[in-house]
Parts: structure tokens; C-alpha cells; sequence
């Protein structure tokens, strides 16, 4: 039996069940790493949103499309960190523990993965806020859906930046930085990588025919709620003995965890949160 649009009630289910229940665990999991493996909790934060883009997108846009959004998204993550892990360049200069599990060519390959999930939500997020869901990316919307889509996955990054980095060590940046211990640059870095992915899947799609969108609203409200967990996971994170007092950079400079953890929590609120709820609108409006 299906939806509408071609999507069958299971297709729905796993998309729902993959937000709903794998990734919150993910987050709630994260309150015990006293108890649980650091990377299987690592690893349910990060697969099952990409295993969603994955549904998700090939039913948006066939797996001939979703292929070519996940070889330019995770060529591109990969190609950039490599890259810096090398030069410094795109993001500055780090190196990566042990903490995200196995890597190739020093870049954990978990960390590669969490680019496809939340960046295929930001993109479905910046379609709905500009209202090119059922409109082809043609003229200014080619330039305009990687430009709005490269902001809203920075917002991701700025929400768990200092945490994965500063507070639980995953990756080390070798000479601290201004902003609770890694450099501004990072910011910089992930802008540019992600518009570089999303530039080359928007020309990708200008020039190959899209099937209709489907008109299914729990659809589109799947990937929103996928971004939505990810952004108010961050108010878990408040327990009492979880992290310590004070935590310090490669460089010796010591930083206080609550200030880091408070910030965190205000741009997942503050930043991600209204994303969610402006994308949560215009996909109401719309349909």
C-alpha cells in the first residue's frame, strides 16, 4: 500500500523509525559513556541519520541521484580533511585520536559518514525555506540552495564543534584557538567544504531531469525531525559528573566545560532550533 506519490506505509515507517528511535537513542546514550562502548555511541549518532539520508534521498531523487549527492559529499568531506589533516587547509591544523574508531589515510571513516546525514538534512531543510521543493534548480536557485544549505550545516558543526574536539578529545587541534580551543578557520573550512558538495549535486540535478516531489508531508517532516534531534540533543548533555570541571587545549590554555557546554546548547537553541521551525512552516504553507 502506498502513501502518496509513490511511498509505501514502510518506506514512511523506516524513515520515522530511523529518527525516531536509533538516533534519539544515540543522543540519550551519550549520558553513559561510563557504561556504554564510546563507539558504538559514536556510531549511533552517526548512522543511522546517514542510513535515512539514503531512504530519503532515493526516493526524492532515484539512487542514481542519491549517488551522486553521497559521491560528492563524501569526496569532497574526505578530500578536505585529508587534505588539511596534511596542509592545514581548508580547516587548520589537527590530527584525530582514537576515539571515532578506524580510520583511512589518518581520517576516521565515521566521521566521513556523518557528513551525509546532516548534509543531506540541510539540504532538504534549505529546499523547504526557500520553497524550491517542487520547483527545478534552475538560474539563481542553483547558487542560492548551496549558499543557504552551506549555512545551515555550519550551524551543525558550530553546535559540537568544541565538544567532540575541546571537551572529549576526537580530534586535536595542534594550536588551540580563540574559540574554546580550535580556530576560527574550522568555520571557514566547513563552509567551503560543504558548498563545494552542494554546488556540484545543484549542477547535478540542474542538468538531470527530477521526478515529482513527493507531496507526502510526513515525508519532508521526517528530515526536519532528523535535524531537529540532532539540535536539541545537545540539552542532554547537562548530567552531573559527566564531563570534568575544566578541560585544556593542545596549547596549555584551560577552558571551563559548563561555558562550553552552555554555548553549545544556545546555538543548537538559537541556531539550529529556528532552522528547524522556519523549514517546519514553509512545508505547511506549501502544502
Amino acid at each position: 500500500m502506498t502513501t502518496n506519490a509513490g511511498i509505501t506505509r514502510s518506506q514512511t515507517a523506516v524513515l520515522w523509525t530511523s529518527v525516531l528511535l536509533f538516533y534519539a537513542l544515540g543522543r540519550v546514550c551519550q549520558l553513559y559513556p561510563e557504561k556504554i562502548s564510546i563507539l558504538l555511541i559514536v556510531f549511533l549518532q552517526v548512522a543511522p541519520p546517514a542510513v535515512f539520508a539514503l531512504i530519503h534521498g532515493s526516493i526524492l531523487y532515484t539512487l542514481k541521484g542519491m549517488a551522486a549527492f553521497t559521491g560528492s559529499c563524501l569526496g569532497a568531506g574526505a578530500t578536505c580533511e585529508s587534505l588539511s589533516l596534511c596542509t592545514g587547509f581548508p580547516f587548520g591544523h589537527y590530527y584525530f585520536t582514537s576515539l571515532m574508531g578506524p580510520k583511512v589515510f589518518h581520517v576516521p571513516i565515521l566521521l566521513i559518514l556523518a557528513y551525509l546525514g546532516m548534509g543531506y538534512c540541510s539540504w532538504i531543510l534549505g529546499l523547504l525555506i526557500l520553497g524550491y521543493r517542487n520547483q527545478p534548480l534552475t538560474g539563481a536557485r542553483v547558487i542560492a540552495l548551496p549558499v543557504l544549505a552551506s549555512l545551515i550545516m555550519l550551524a551543525w558543526d558550530l553546535s559540537m564543534e568544541a565538544i567532540w574536539s575541546t571537551i572529549d578529545r576526537a580530534w586535536i587541534w595542534r594550536d588551540g584557538g580563540m574559540f574554546f580551543g580550535f580556530p576560527l578557520s574550522n568555520f571557514l573550512g566547513w563552509y567551503f567544504t560543504a558548498y563545494l558538495f552542494y554546488q556540484a549535486f545543484a549542477l547535478y540535478c540542474r542538468f538531470t531531469p527530477v521526478q515529482p516531489a513527493p507531496d507526502s508531508r510526513s515525508y519532508w517532516r521526517a528530515a526536519i525531525l532528523c535535524y531537529g534531534v540532532c539540535a536539541f540533543g545537545n540539552l542532554l548533555i547537562f548530567r552531573e559528573g559527566l564531563f570534568p570541571t575544566a578541560v585544556i587545549d593542545a596549547t596549555g590554555r584551560q577552558w571551563i566545560t559548563m561555558n562550553i557546554l552552555i554555548t553549545c546548547t544556545l546555538i543548537s537553541v538559537l541556531a539550529m532550533g529556528p532552522v528547524a521551525v522556519l523549514a517546519w512552516h514553509r512545508l505547511k504553507v506549501q502544502m
